[in-house]
């Protein structure tokens, strides 16, 4: 995670049905509008249309490749918000060639292209599928040109 202090941490399980993919795209629009209005953290309206998509893109990958119940966590910390989905199957992602003909299946490749840091990481019992979004357009331009963010600490 970036450096710092999480301003602010959630963490819900979702049941991994199809409902659940709108229901994690209300929380982590809610999860942000708090940080704003209580926390007093600034958050772009890009922040908050980029998170609203990379939470809906990794909560249906989960949904479709990892039947059953999931965990979304998001954390504020050092200008991002880190969206992470845990899932049972330990199998990663993997992009598909670029296709420009291709109809769907471009998830992998939207979250990589919007996130600061993307990274996958084993768990016991499956997975945890992580991306940081930058806060601000100014951090999110400044955080191109920087290098990756420090390591995670271990999963819990």
């Amino acid at each position: 995670m970036p450096g710092g202090t999480a301003v602010a941490a959630t963490a819900v399980a979702l049941s991994g049905d199809d409902a659940c993919i709108a229901t994690a795209r209300h929380l982590a629009a809610d999860f942000l509008s708090c940080a704003r209005a209580d926390q007093d953290v600034a958050v772009s309206a890009r922040a908050m249309d980029l998170t609203q998509l990379v939470v809906s893109e990794l909560v249906t990958n989960a949904c479709k490749y990892a039947p059953g119940p999931l965990l979304m966590e998001l954390c504020i910390r050092g200008g991002t918000v880190q969206v992470t989905v845990q899932d049972s199957v330990r199998a990663g992602p993997s992009a598909r060639a670029v296709d420009p003909r291709r109809v769907g299946q471009h998830g992998l490749e939207i979250v990589t292209a919007v996130a600061r840091h993307f990274q996958v990481s084993p768990v016991p019992d499956g997975k945890r599928v992580t991306a940081h979004i930058a806060l601000t357009d100014e951090a999110a331009d400044s955080m191109r040109h920087a290098g990756p963010p420090p390591p995670e600490p271990e999963a819990r």
